[in-house]
């Protein structure tokens, strides 16, 4: 019956386990947080599910609990543009939340993920009222900055090693996405869709990456034993 209604109309109230999985409440004060997580709600979106869509005014500010989410646009000529992956930890859109503008892309579910929204006018309240949250927001905005002009060099190489290191290293960005940590959980099919390859590909590069000793593929994921590798790789070839 569940898969019939929209991940709106599945939101629920987080556990404690989950709130203690956001990691900007801890840099509110107490008031701060007794004021905002009544008003923090999560919804469990499965494959396929968009939690974000193209043109929507925005309501929510968004963060991933767990799962992996995509971030895409789609083109007039129908093609589909992928920006980045989110995975657990990471906090998105907060741009538009500022703005109050419609949704400039689609973010969608690769997998069953659980994901956490503060309403715009909490987020709109926090950054009236906290300047932890301040800080946060504008690492935040300093980090994505960088993560979508690197995004934009990787679209510039032909290299189909260097797009899957480069992609997986924005996906372990501590700032980002402090969820993720050593273990991405993440298949190649997913992985996939996300750098714009075939499965087949990007396993060549995969194996590639494991015996430069850059990751280790492990059963559901990868654990990247050479951040800094994996993001200069291409650079000194």
């Amino acid at each position: 019956m569940t898969h019939n209604l929209s991940v709106y109309q599945r939101r629920r109230s987080p556990t404690r386990s989950e709130l203690a999985q956001i990691p900007w409440l801890d840099l509110l004060t107490q008031a701060e947080r007794a004021r905002i997580e009544p008003h923090v709600v999560v919804s469990d979106p499965l494959p396929g599910d968009h939690v974000c869509r193209m043109g929507r005014p925005v309501t929510f500010w968004f963060g991933v609990i767990d799962g992996l989410l995509k971030m895409s646009t789609d083109s007039a000529s129908g093609r589909t543009i992928t920006y980045t992956g989110v995975p657990p930890g990471g906090w998105f859109g907060e741009g538009t939340a500022i703005k109050r503008e419609p949704y400039r892309y689609n973010i969608m579910a690769l997998r069953r993920s659980v994901v956490a929204g503060v309403p715009i006018d909490d987020f709109h309240w926090l950054l009236d009222n906290s300047i932890g949250f301040n800080r946060f927001v504008m690492n935040q905005l300093n980090e994505r900055l960088a993560q979508f002009i690197e995004a934009r060099e990787i679209d510039r190489s032909n290299n189909p090693d260097v797009r899957v290191a480069r992609n997986l290293a924005a996906l372990f960005n501590p700032t980002l996405f402090p969820g993720v940590g050593e273990v991405l959980r993440i298949t190649q099919q997913e992985l996939a869709y996300l750098v714009g390859l075939s499965r087949q590909r990007v396993n060549v590069a995969l194996n590639t990456l494991e015996q430069q000793g850059a990751i280790r593929i492990e059963y559901g994921g990868m654990r990247v034993l050479q951040l800094p590798t994996l993001r200069a790789y291409g650079t000194t070839s």
